[in-house]
């Protein structure tokens, strides 16, 4: 895994030689997220230095009207963070090293002659890159199991000569445990399972990466970290923004396919598994596998009790107007589809039993944030009958992923005066305050490992499939109408039926 921090001291090794071929080179993803992540991963001195980009697509533009494309994209992107991280001017030659070898495949991905010329195109830059080859499929979902079994008619994923090949396949995958079974399958009869790297963006970000060193690295939390001490977890994901202009996308998998059977997953996974022998891949994906395994099972009833969904309505976030879901662009005007979904699990081990998790995520919500929030059992009160304390101060332990990365802690305090009173303060720290890091997409640390061969921040086909069984229950009973499909408004907390999810259990959400 890569280490941010020892990369700006140029400790980190350069990635091997190789080619990286970009199926859907010209969409939105591309030019956001991964071109600039190139663009850092160069600054760092971590691409190597043969290394060439095939991007393959249907638009009809040249290869210099691309690379300029990319380029006013990327000077976008480096204003936007220059002020916040005070960058500095803009690493021109950084760039040219990373645009100058993109090249550029057209045709439509169901071509098989695009893959001959892929072919070719390998070839050629064989004596450069050592032919390790890595296929990435920035594409939408319905195109990953066509262009997996195309690569392979084509010979492409073959490897000899000491060259490896791999491939990156973005999420979502799948859209139940069904689809995601059969794309396993698929992607399995080209790819073995270790040249697979199932990406998850959420695993890229630091605060997601140092879950396990905190744990794992700290005598003072690991001992507390069992049902005999934590009383409930809450992990809550919520976006200020509507579906935008991904109204097209968004209005077939909803909130719980987007974003449960993945990044709420890998948040759970990483909190509640058991200690890996190494960080190694598998030992830390045979882990995640365990506990999701554990999760007690969902029923088709449970949808109703367990589990909530919404959609939001017009309403005002952040002072600025949103109209509702269903008026968004490319959206059915009487979709069903769910921007908001909470649900309760619980698992059945000796480390979880009786201890809660709530999950959360939604759309249009009051405020932008990311977190795993833990609550530790309350101290008896027996010593305090004598004052004027009728409740302990709870204990939060908050790991925040985004927007201000970092770690507090909640804890009790006496206040000032003559009297016994018990205040909450707070101890914590931000990334920003103590690490000297450049501004990143997320990707960097993902793309890297990828070309290390390290997948211990990939899902394996059995962490995929674990992830969507748990949520299937929800699913097909949602489809069947077996629960309350309510609106709330946007710049809201959510729906307000999502407190009942706690409130039996006498607990409460956290605020956001």
């Amino acid at each position: 895994m890569i280490d941010r921090l020892k990369i700006e001291e140029n400790a980190a090794k350069p990635a091997p030689s190789c080619t990286l071929v970009i199926f859907g080179i010209t969409g939105d993803l591309v030019h956001r997220l991964l071109m600039p992540a190139f663009y850092n991963l160069a600054r760092w001195k971590c691409l190597p230095a043969d290394f060439a980009i095939v991007g393959v697509g249907r638009s009809e533009i040249s290869v210099e009207q691309l690379r300029n494309d990319f380029s006013q994209a990327l000077q976008r992107y480096t204003a936007a963070k220059a002020e916040e991280a005070r960058l500095d001017a803009f690493d021109q030659n950084a760039w040219e090293s990373v645009i100058h070898r993109l090249a550029y495949v057209r045709g439509h991905v169901d071509d098989p002659a695009i893959y001959q010329n892929l072919f070719q195109c390998l070839n050629k830059l064989k004596p450069d890159t050592g032919g390790n080859v890595l296929f990435y499929l920035a594409v939408a979902p319905q195109f990953f199991a066509p262009i997996v079994q195309r690569i392979g008619e084509a010979g492409l994923a073959r490897e000899g000569e000491g060259a490896w090949r791999r491939i990156v396949i973005e999420k979502p995958f799948g859209r139940d445990l069904v689809s995601a079974k059969a794309l396993n399958r698929t992607t399995l009869q080209v790819f073995r399972e270790d040249q697979i790297f199932r990406m998850d963006h959420f695993l890229g970000k630091e605060t997601v990466q140092n879950i396990l060193a905190f744990r794992f690295g700290n005598g003072l939390f690991e001992p507390l970290w069992n049902r005999d001490r934590i009383d409930h977890v809450q992990i809550t994901v919520a976006e200020t923004v509507g579906v935008e202009r991904r109204g097209a996308f968004y209005d077939v998998p909803g909130a719980l396919r987007d974003m449960v059977p993945n990044h709420l997953m890998q948040l759970f996974s990483m909190v509640t598994m058991e200690p890996p022998i190494s960080f190694g891949a598998d030992a830390v994906r045979d882990k995640k596998r365990e506990v999701l395994m554990a999760v007690r099972s969902l029923s088709e009833s449970d949808a109703v009790e367990y589990a909530v969904r919404g959609q939001y309505e017009g309403g005002t976030v952040g002072g600025r107007a949103m109209r509702s879901y269903r008026e968004e662009s490319n959206v059915d005007p009487a979709s069903r589809t769910e921007t908001y979904a909470a649900l309760r699990l619980e698992i059945d081990n000796w480390r979880w039993a009786g201890v809660p998790f709530y999950l959360r995520t939604g759309k249009a919500m009051r405020t932008r944030s990311t977190e795993i929030a833990i609550r530790f059992k309350e101290t008896p009160l027996a010593i305090f009958f004598g004052a004027a304390v009728k409740q302990c101060v709870p204990n939060w332990l908050v790991l925040q992923i985004q927007p201000n990365e970092g770690i507090s802690l909640q804890f009790g305090a006496k206040g000032p005066g003559p009297d016994l009173k018990l205040s909450a303060v707070k101890m914590g720290f931000l990334y920003k305050d103590y690490f000297s890091t450049s501004p990143s997409t997320g990707y960097e640390t993902l793309i890297y490992d990828a070309m290390l061969g390290d997948a211990t921040q990939f899902q394996r086909a059995d962490n995929i499939e674990a992830g969507w069984r748990l949520i299937q229950p929800l699913l097909d009973a949602w489809a069947d109408g077996q629960s309350i499909f309510a609106s709330y408004p946007a710049g809201s907390a959510g729906r307000r039926e999502a407190e009942s999810l706690l409130a039996r259990d006498g607990r409460a959400w956290r605020p956001t």
